[in-house]
């Protein structure tokens, strides 16, 4: 299992002695190189939030740009926490930390590129308080705002990984889910697992259930992400997965007398 670096905590994200209660969500949003587009996912998010108490944890994986001075300035108007890696370990990494981090007993992961809309994080909520126990309820993008190679491969993608996984989901790639933090701590950490969550719920005795959500165009800044690279990798990752799923048998433990 890949070691997962620890992050450095930049400036503003310590908790003070005085802190409030935990909240019952944290937002946990991965980004690099998004600076254009941290002040505006973050007003929707509190615009999405009113009533649920909720903190916002942003996990900078190695940003050149000026994500971190963004951030710094987003942190004084909401309730935003913010790490930062010294060097990208991707984003699976930057989930880890950032749930790690996290206050919450709900989590909810979102892109950074604004794709996600904010607003659909209290329909998955309910959703997933309403399920209750170990549940991962993932966003499904009905309608992609994604180019045609894009939509294409991914369509691919996922209908290859359903037929070797199992995981009964239409869209793991949406970066959009709610879970038990308690649940996602348990689960085997690597790199890229974030495009598995589904599976590896399922693998730990959780369930999974699907919702519609909004997918929105990107209007600001580029995509970390080739359509070539990421075919690449996810069909390699798809081989590792199937290996960690026959290599694991969920015992059934019996209660004593």
């Amino acid at each position: 299992m890949p070691h997962i670096p620890q992050a450095v905590p930049a400036a503003g994200a310590s908790t003070p002695p005085d802190a409030p209660a935990a909240p019952l969500l944290s937002v946990v949003v991965p980004v690099r190189n998004e600076a254009p587009n941290i002040a505006p996912l973050v007003a929707e998010i509190e615009a999405a939030l009113p009533g649920v108490p909720h903190e916002i944890v942003y996990v900078d994986d190695g940003s050149s740009d000026d994500t971190p001075m963004a951030l710094r300035k987003a942190a004084a108007a909401a309730p935003l926490r913010h790490l930062r890696h010294r060097a990208s370990c991707g984003q699976s990494a930057a989930v880890v930390t950032g749930v790690k981090a996290a206050r919450g007993r709900w989590i909810a992961t979102l892109d950074g590129d604004g794709q996600n809309d904010p607003a659909d994080i209290p329909k998955l909520l309910a959703r997933a308080q309403a399920e209750g126990g170990a549940i991962l309820v993932a966003g499904h993008r009905v309608t992609r705002r994604d180019s045609w190679v894009k939509r294409r491969s991914s369509r691919v993608a996922n209908r290859v990984r359903a037929r070797l996984l199992g995981d009964a989901t239409p869209d793991t790639g949406c970066g959009l889910k709610v879970f038990p933090r308690a649940l996602f701590l348990e689960l085997p950490h690597f790199d890229h697992m974030h495009r598995f969550l589904p599976a590896l719920v399922l693998r730990q005795g959780g369930r999974v259930v699907s919702e519609p959500v909004n997918h929105r165009p990107r209007l600001r800044g580029q995509s970390n992400y080739g359509t070539l690279d990421r075919l690449l990798v996810s069909l390699f990752d798809l081989v590792g997965m199937v290996w960690l799923q026959r290599r694991w048998r969920r015992p059934e433990v019996e209660p004593e007398g």
